[in-house]
């Protein structure tokens, strides 16, 4: 009341329909936990190597860059309700289908046409996010929706490994299964919620590529993407593991690190999201990137167990500060009133295209000079990032894509 005599208006809630794509973002993460750490093995039991096997994990990410684009036309057109439920449902079949694979190439279909899937509903979830946040909390929300698909990841695989003790189609079983749960619950707390605000005259025309690609903001945001995809969603992922057993020759140490990697960045999520909407997503996104660099571009030198780990939480905390910052630049550029699937697409498929090529282009540096140097690169496309964002201007303030004071067209 005291703020409201002052004439401050209270910082919002997050609506009760976010807070359902939030809860569904965790069961989603708990799903894909759970065939992620047997799924290699199972695609191995088709006879296979270990190359095929690794293809396997590939295809599904192989998947979601090549049809980013159509999925972001498909929100443009169906509305981000619909095909969010329709991914989680092509997801939910392809996870059936895989569980009862009876051939590797069938189970390398099944995981590709998983990925088309995946792509429709998290760019209609990023484009439901974008429209049901009040521009005042877009850091915060986002914070909310990255922080229970991640601790969702943590206890997934916990989870899949235990219930691949009772055989190795299990988990896809169980995917299957929250995924239906999932899209079951969304489809009735959205049955009958308001996605864009009410208006008297035309509807505003969705936002297309170029438009948001002319704004300097949208492309220091691809460029960041990119390098959270290469650093965070690539080269820790697939090369830290390695370079921790290569060096301290023991399987534990890998698990460690990417845990206190996890924890650092669940912890920064939580402080991140509400510096994004009072400070600004700017300087988060700015600071993110160096600390990102720090963390993962020391790494190679680290060849103490205490300095890895710290490092390894170095780099969470640089993907907790970064992601917050660049999503709610995004929204902030689309604005509520508008669709954007493209421009969510394009987004999506700058972090994909980096997670995909990040982990290739390291390997073969750490195989031919080292992990030093293949850590270093890692630093280097972290570091690169800052130049856009250095250029651009901060979107905070921002509603519907207009400045304050700017008018209205």
């Amino acid at each position: 009341m005291a703020e409201q005599r002052a004439g401050v208006e209270p910082r919002p809630t997050i609506p009760g329909e976010l807070k359902v794509l939030v809860a569904a973002a965790f069961v989603i993460a708990i799903g894909f936990g759970l065939v992620s750490p047997v799924l290699p093995a199972y695609a191995r039991s088709f006879d296979v190597g270990v190359a095929a096997a690794s293809f396997v994990v590939s295809i599904f990410a192989f998947f979601r860059l090549v049809f980013a684009p159509a999925g972001g036309a498909l929100v443009s057109r169906l509305g981000e309700r619909s095909v969010y439920l329709t991914g989680l449902l092509v997801v939910a079949a392809s996870s059936l289908a895989t569980a009862f694979a009876q051939s590797y190439v069938q189970l390398l279909i099944f995981r590709g046409l998983g990925g088309i899937g995946s792509t429709m509903f998290t760019v209609s979830a990023m484009a439901l996010l974008v429209r049901l946040a009040p521009p005042t909390i877009r850091g915060r929300v986002s914070s909310a929706y990255a922080s229970s698909f991640l601790v969702g990841g943590m206890l997934g695989p916990v989870i899949g490994g235990a219930l691949a003790g009772f055989g190795l189609r299990l988990p896809f079983l169980a995917y299957a299964a929250a995924l239906v749960v999932a899209a079951a619950v969304v489809a009735l707390r959205l049955s009958g919620a308001q996605l864009r605000p009410a208006t008297t005259g035309e509807p505003a025309p969705p936002m297309r590529l170029g438009e948001a690609l002319a704004q300097p903001a949208y492309r220091a945001c691809l460029a960041s993407a990119f390098a959270n995809g290469w650093c965070n969603f690539g080269v820790r992922v697939a090369v830290l593991p390695q370079f921790a057993v290569a060096v301290h020759d023991d399987t534990w140490v890998a698990g460690v690190a990417l845990a206190l990697a996890a924890l650092g960045t669940a912890a920064t999520l939580q402080v991140a999201g509400r510096l994004a909407d009072t400070v600004g997503r700017r300087p988060l996104v700015l600071v993110g990137l160096v600390v990102t660099a720090v963390g993962l571009g020391l790494l190679g030198l680290s060849h103490d167990l205490l300095v890895l780990f710290v490092l390894s939480a170095v780099s969470g905390v640089g993907a907790g500060l970064v992601n917050p910052g660049q999503q709610a630049t995004v929204a902030d550029l689309v604005g509520s009133a508008r669709s954007g699937g493209t421009v969510l697409s394009t987004f999506q498929m700058a972090q994909d295209g980096g997670a995909i090529l990040g982990p290739v282009l390291v390997g073969v540096v750490a195989d031919q000079a080292g992990f030093g140097w293949a850590f270093a690169l890692t630093a280097m496309v972290s570091l690169l990032a800052l130049g856009p964002w250095l250029l651009a201007t901060e979107t905070l303030g921002t509603l519907d894509g207009v400045k304050p004071g700017a008018g209205r067209p």
